[in-house]
């Protein structure tokens, strides 16, 4: 692996967190993601559903999490399966994890090959009464027209069980996965100590004329060479007009002399990730109107990141944060103070410049499982993202850090990748 071994205590500490949010004689069974296929035999990088990662630690494919808190035999109470090696996979794939190898990296001390899941499975199905089962239960997005690994461990212990009571593992883990262990925290900050050097490498890099993509392989070759697992997810960077395109990441265009460029990006590094966006001028120096608009920008990241702490709901965060950028957008000449007086609240108007939120859970997965109708607590950790968006200036400017939040208020984890005007500048004219 390209990270660091995490302490199987964790994985133990996350079980039995876990199991004791179970039901009564309830057994919960945990999949791994599949291999996804691109065409012919070529297939994309594997990426370990998260909920099994969480409770276990394997980054292997073909890989069962059984958990039967209150089985009779104490042998059943937790059980690995993982994808048995053989010669011919060793000669084209390589090693895959021994049964002693897995327990080291779990914690689990019986672990047995997954050809044999079925009839193990077996002998304490009938024992209990339900089973909880995974599924992708995230509230931003879902899985249109896929059948995974997980939906088809429903569809057979429906048929092969249909009389036993089913339960949703989904719900217990998105309520655990919210709050962050000391552990968990030290892997994000190492995924945001990885983001910063990346982005000091791509300021360093930046000229006019060069591609966006040329940016981007700077980008990628240090989180690379710094023992990233792999990219948060595909990184945004937009030159020009491309950052009033929020999703923009064709990453194309030729980087033009007086542009500002958007870059968007995030490390992800032993499955935990960092998710952070920064501004700069192609050419090395602001403008006046960039210096205008990065300047509200970054004064909404700065007092509306205060407002993330202990007992703030989300939907109040998000209101505050509205208001910041709308004023600002009046500052900018872009709204006029008696048309927004006056507008109708269903509608406002600050949404032609300014049309996402600004704050969401991330941890091991860049938009983090939780519930924004719950109040924030310690342990939490999100971004804050505020953005200003001007199509007919081609102009387009977003920030956002990760905010661990704790009794006191927040930390800032990507405090020290650059975002003050001056220091960006400076930078990138001392690097060029």
């Amino acid at each position: 692996m390209r990270y660091h071994p995490i302490s199987n205590s964790l994985f133990i500490t996350n079980r039995k967190r876990f199991v004791s949010k179970m039901k009564s004689n309830t057994l919960a069974i945990l999949t791994s993601n599949d291999v996804k296929h691109n065409n012919a035999d070529d297939v994309m990088g594997f990426t370990q559903n998260n909920d099994l990662f969480y409770l276990c630690g394997i980054d292997q494919e073909e890989t069962i999490l059984l958990m039967y808190p209150d089985a009779y035999k104490k042998e059943h109470r937790e059980i690995l399966f993982i994808k048995e090696t053989n010669e011919h996979i060793k000669i084209w794939d390589g090693d895959k994890l021994t049964k002693e190898q897995a327990t080291d990296i779990s914690g689990i001390n019986r672990v047995e090959w997954l050809q044999d899941f079925e009839k193990i499975l077996q002998l304490m199905a009938f024992e209990a009464d339900g089973i909880y089962l995974g599924h992708n239960e995230h509230i931003k997005r879902v899985t249109y027209n896929q059948q995974t690994q997980q939906d088809r461990m429903i569809a057979w212990c429906k048929e092969k069980y249909p009389l036993h009571e089913y339960h949703r593992a989904a719900k217990i883990t998105r309520e655990l996965r919210l709050i962050k262990s000391e552990e968990e925290i030290a892997l994000m900050q190492e995924a945001a100590n990885i983001s910063v050097a990346s982005f000091k490498r791509v300021l360093k890099a930046c000229k006019p004329l060069m591609k966006e993509y040329e940016l981007e392989a700077e980008l990628a070759y240090n989180l690379i060479k710094s023992g990233a697992t792999r990219h948060a997810f595909k990184p945004i960077v937009a030159s020009g007009k491309n950052a009033c395109a929020l999703h923009y990441n064709t990453n194309d265009a030729v980087c033009k002399d007086g542009e500002m460029i958007l870059l968007d990006f995030g490390v992800c590094y032993a499955n935990y990730n960092s998710d952070t966006t920064r501004c700069f001028p192609v050419n090395g120096s602001f403008s006046k109107r960039q210096k205008e608009v990065y300047s509200s920008v970054l004064h909404c990241l700065k007092e509306g990141s205060k407002l993330l702490k202990p007992g703030v709901l989300p939907s109040d965060y998000e209101t505050q944060m509205a208001t910041l950028v709308e004023t600002e957008l009046i500052k900018l000449g872009l709204l006029d103070a008696k048309d927004v007086a006056n507008q109708n609240p269903e509608k406002p108007l600050y949404k032609k410049y300014f049309m996402h939120g600004t704050a969401h859970h991330i941890g091991l997965d860049v938009h983090d499982v939780g519930l924004y109708s719950k109040p924030l607590e310690p342990g939490m950790v999100l971004t804050c993202e505020p953005g200003i968006y001007i199509p007919e200036e081609g102009l387009g400017c977003r920030l956002e850090n990760d905010y661990l939040i704790t009794k006191e208020g927040n930390i800032n984890l990507t405090e020290a990748m650059p975002i003050e005007i001056d220091e960006i500048e400076t930078l990138m004219t001392s690097l060029s």
